[in-house]
């Protein structure tokens, strides 16, 4: 590995393949005609990225379909493109207009403090690239398959057009960890690398790229080619072997019994995965429902979203955690803007106490779905027990309303999450919570003091932290002693080099990503 690149881990995988630069295509500058030609011309333009931009949130769905519906949202938005007109009348090409009013604003996003922002800065440029090619008559196909993409960021659209039926790797000197790129590769199992330390020589033309441990190779040599033959063969041998425990009861080495569960973020996820494979749904994220820029979803398509879920799983356990919005994720007339830090301020339960219409609606649709199956309620981000009492006094006044109304309905369980150290440290203050389920990622992010958003205090923000995993056996130890079931559901729970600490501490139910399922089973098996 003498002369391998080391960068940040973003999306596991081994890949080796030519490289494609992302530098991009340089695009002929207009020469400013009339003021009414470059309207028209711009416009035309924002139209037609618009337009591509609506085709392809046609053929997605989920996250990536999410993701485009903001840059959508962005380029409907008027006031985003006032500055443009402007700068027409006053003398300017549609252009530069353009690109002046894009580079301002992408300028705003790049110096926010959260870097929740900070990485929407990246659809903020794919947005205003998307416009200038329309303006310059430029060729937008989507890039081919089987090749390493390399450059300083890459637009998450350019991905989603991207054929990766070969293959591929994506290879950034810039770009984060938490990035929508990042989420997509993930999903999509491209293996990547951000933040790269050095840049990829000119004259490469091969990469080794290792999306585990963060490495790439510059044109590897024949014994480096013969390693990396060697690791890929290894790690399918790997998966083969992990499969045989797919369908099989998670047990440790004594047999002893351990409740592996899924973190869900969408009703699509249910068509890839098999309920025999699991316990049940440990974590449904409700926030798939309330996409930024769009209708608040009533209480009908709720009901329906909720009851598929609970219908899929039969009898085992849907744990549906209410509306989790603020922080990193935002919401147009619901959130609040301005916030000097937004995972301190009015998110998840803060939130949705205040707007106590929204949380009805929700509470209305949770009970009506809970003749369905086996449901539990979770409330996000509680910090003191008012929280859960007024949470709770919500929900019955919603059952009431639903009795007197003659509408089916059922009393699900409201437990809580345990993200905030506050409830880590004192169990006990919240004895009336039905289950505890803890959140490792924001309770390392507040424990640790490190935002599990910015690359460049990944060091800090570790789940494994003696002090996290303390707090994780002092909430575990307490629910055995109230008898109050405790799970986790946080990201650690789904990387085997976590689970011996996390067995340790007593936890005997674990919500993980789908795509983990046979690793995680396979790691308990040896424990």
């Amino acid at each position: 590995m003498r002369h391998s690149h080391k960068g940040i881990a973003s999306s596991d995988g081994l890949f080796m393949g030519p490289i494609r630069r992302l530098s991009g295509k340089h695009l002929q500058a207009r020469v400013a005609t009339n003021p009414v030609t470059e309207r028209n011309d711009l416009r035309r333009a924002i139209n037609a990225a618009a337009s591509d931009i609506a085709d392809l949130i046609a053929t997605l769905e989920g996250d990536a379909q999410d993701i485009l519906a903001f840059q959508l949202a962005m380029l409907e938005d008027d006031a985003l493109s006032a500055p443009a007109w402007l700068a027409i009348d006053a003398g300017l090409a549609a252009d530069q207009a353009w690109a002046h009013t894009m580079n301002s604003e992408i300028a705003g996003y790049e110096a926010a403090d959260d870097e929740y922002f900070r990485a929407r800065s990246a659809d903020l440029a794919d947005i205003r690239d998307r416009v200038l090619r329309h303006l310059a008559g430029a060729d937008s196909s989507p890039t081919g398959s089987g090749a390493v993409l390399v450059g300083e960021d890459l637009a998450p659209s350019l991905f989603l057009e991207t054929d990766w039926s070969k293959g591929g790797a994506i290879v950034l000197t810039g770009g984060s960890h938490t990035s929508h790129v990042a989420m997509l590769a993930r999903a999509k199992g491209i293996p990547m690398v951000v933040g790269l330390t050095r840049d990829i020589p000119a004259e490469c033309t091969t990469l080794i790229v290792d999306g585990t441990t963060g490495l790439v190779i510059p044109d590897p040599t024949d014994d480096e080619q013969a390693a990396f033959n060697s690791d890929l063969a290894r790690q399918a041998s790997i998966r083969t072997a992990e499969k045989r425990f797919l369908h099989e009861p998670a047990r440790r080495k004594d047999g002893a019994r351990i409740e592996v569960l899924v973190n869900i973020a969408g009703v699509e996820e249910l068509d890839h995965i098999d309920p025999k494979t699991c316990d049940g749904i440990g974590l449904m994220r409700s926030e798939f429902l309330f996409r930024d820029g769009a209708a608040l979803p009533d209480e009908e398509t709720q009901y329906l979203a909720y009851r598929r879920f609970l219908e899929w799983a039969g009898q085992k356990p849907v744990t549906i955690r209410t509306l989790d919005i603020g922080g990193d994720k935002p919401i147009r007339g619901l959130t609040p803007e301005g916030e000097i830090n937004p995972f301190l301020g009015l998110r998840g339960v803060r939130l949705t106490l205040l707007q106590e219409a929204v949380f009805r609606t929700q509470l209305r649709a949770l009970a009506r779905a809970a003749v369905h199956g086996n449901l539990k309620v979770m409330i996000p981000m509680v910090t003191i027990p008012a929280e859960l009492h007024q949470s709770s006094d919500l929900l019955r006044s919603c059952i009431d309303e639903l009795h007197s109304q003659g509408t089916p309905h059922a009393t699900p369980p409201l437990g809580i999450m345990v993200e905030v150290p506050a409830v880590a440290v004192a169990p006990e203050l919240f004895r009336q919570s039905h289950f505890f389920s803890i959140g490792s990622n924001d309770l390392t992010q507040y424990v640790t003091a490190s935002s599990r958003d910015d690359s460049r205090v990944a060091p800090l923000n570790d789940p494994s932290h003696p002090a996290v995993l303390r707090l994780i056996e002092h909430v575990t130890q307490y629910g055995h002693q109230a008898n109050i079931p405790v799970s986790l559901c946080g990201d650690m729970a789904s990387d085997p080099v976590h689970l011996a600490s996390l067995l340790k501490t007593g936890l005997t139910s674990l919500s993980v990503a789908p795509a983990r399922l046979a690793r995680v089973k396979a790691a308990i098996a040896e424990l």
